[in-house]
């Protein structure tokens, strides 16, 4: 099988791209800068191709000759100043490659939605997919064009088109390069800098049991049917303390109430990242987004898929090992690089 995957340099989509051709696949990355990456996925066996869904430059070329796509990229950002990119690369791109993937004839679409796009309940027990979110009503640019563009995706099932929709939760692991807000989570807690927790909940899975699962839905997922790909519902406190303990370090134990949370993100939002022309560290929709604990169940895919289920903590500990092991090789190349300049009398 020969499958395009868009987002491959990027956390999930470089986890199914690796996940393909581990188990036997063709693959083809569509990217934006490939200077920049194919030495990673050439290293992998990928192909690159040249593209941009904001732009649907080089993406019905892409599509053309696959016999799957996997339609992972997407732009997380919750800067308000990333509205207009967020909507031509979440909504518009997402209605890009749905063209692309009618004019090639069809080959099978797995779609990466979110649990984002998946309504919590007022219980706060464990959602699943039959719950589904008003984008009116959202606290986020990026939740709400995640919302519209599965939506986009469930219209064109509807119309006929051969797609599977997976909603992964919260991947944690290895190769989190940017990193995600949680990547960050974990280096930060590692690291000794996180001060403090609020009173929220999230649901982790293994971003490689996210991968598995998107090879699983093409394989075995139902047309038109949406599944949750998640694992274990953790408060946010157990996940900073577990992240500790993990990497020999003191948990944090200050719990910080939400109306001092949104004091600071307020500061930095709209005080000091304009001031210093950088995007917030903590915006005022994260603060929003964690006021309701995000818990989700996966049994629908555990069931109808066979989703792996690996060990939360094992997952974490392989986020801790590969932060330290990129480390270890930031230090050892800056090093370098000032005896490279020493030596040169720079």
């Amino acid at each position: 099988m020969r499958a395009l995957v868009t987002g491959a340099t990027g956390f999930v989509g470089y986890h199914v791209a690796v996940a393909l051709r581990s188990s036997g696949h063709s693959v083809r990355a569509l990217v934006r800068s490939p200077e920049q990456h194919a030495d990673r996925l050439g290293a992998q066996g990928i192909e690159v191709a040249v593209g941009d869904l904001a732009t649907g430059q080089g993406l019905e070329e892409a599509v053309a000759g696959c016999d799957a796509v996997f339609h992972v990229a997407a732009h997380y950002s919750l800067d308000r100043r990333d509205t207009a990119i967020m909507h031509a690369v979440n909504v518009e791109g997402t209605k890009r490659v749905l063209d692309a993937v009618r004019k090639a004839g069809g080959p099978r679409l797995v779609y990466t939605s979110s649990t984002a796009a998946v309504g919590l309940r007022d219980d706060g027990k464990p959602a699943d997919e039959s719950r589904f979110v008003n984008p009116d009503k959202v606290h986020s640019v990026y939740k709400k064009t995640k919302v519209l563009a599965e939506s986009l995706v469930l219209d064109a099932a509807r119309g006929g088109m051969d797609i599977v929709i997976v909603n992964p939760s919260t991947p944690v692991g290895p190769w989190d390069v940017k990193p995600t807000p949680t990547g960050r989570i974990v280096l930060d807690t590692m690291l000794g800098k996180m001060p403090g927790y609020v009173e929220t909940g999230l649901n982790l899975v293994a971003v490689e049991d996210v991968a598995a699962g998107h090879l699983l839905a093409y394989e075995k997922g139902a047309r038109g049917e949406r599944y949750i790909l998640g694992n274990q519902n953790m408060h946010f406190g157990d996940l900073v303390a577990t992240v500790a303990r993990l990497s020999g370090r003191k948990p944090p134990s200050l719990k910080i109430p939400f109306w001092f949370a949104y004091l600071v993100a307020g500061i930095d939002e709209y005080m000091l990242s304009p001031l210093l022309a950088k995007s917030p560290r903590a915006p005022v929709a994260g603060v929003k987004l964690a006021k309701v604990p995000m818990y989700f169940t996966a049994e629908k895919a555990v069931r109808e898929l066979g989703l792996p289920q690996t060990p939360v903590e094992d997952a974490l500990m392989r986020a801790i090992e590969w932060f330290r092991a990129e480390g270890a090789k930031r230090q050892q190349h800056t090093l370098a690089s000032r005896k490279e300049s020493s030596e040169k009398g720079v």
